[in-house]
């Protein structure tokens, strides 16, 4: 498999989660990179840090590297390749999928392992603006 394209989006993200039956909150919306999941135990809001309040419950800091899609949805191996060389590196990792594509978010203070481990496996990196 020849290597992905990612897209260093700018700013940090958190990671956030609320009560299960708690409404989308308004600091949620907007534009840029977001993603709300609710399942039976959380509302989970991932979103650029600066729009969370100093109280909610989350984890700051965190960077998100968009892979260049669209992918077709019978494509396989594409988060394989990206999170085996992250695991090999020791750098933690959560991943989200979207209809087109999928986003690595990993933290800032590993951003720069990461992006090496990434490289090493043959994939590219660019920042986004």
């Amino acid at each position: 498999m020849s290597g992905h394209t990612l897209h260093l989006l700018p700013g940090r993200f958190a990671i956030c989660r609320l009560d299960p039956a708690a409404p989308v909150p308004p600091w949620a919306e907007g534009g840029g990179f977001t993603s709300v999941t609710r399942t039976s135990d959380e509302l989970s809001v991932i979103c650029p840090d600066v729009r969370v309040p100093g109280d909610a419950a989350c984890e700051r800091g965190w960077r998100c590297l968009q892979v260049e899609g669209p992918f077709d949805f019978g494509a396989v191996g594409v988060l394989a390749s990206l999170a085996a060389p992250l695991a090999q590196a020791a750098v933690p990792l959560l991943a989200c999928s979207t209809y087109d594509t999928d986003y690595l978010l990993v933290k800032e203070a590993d951003l720069s392992r990461a992006a090496e481990a990434l490289r090493g496996a043959g994939h590219r990196m660019v920042e986004s603006t």
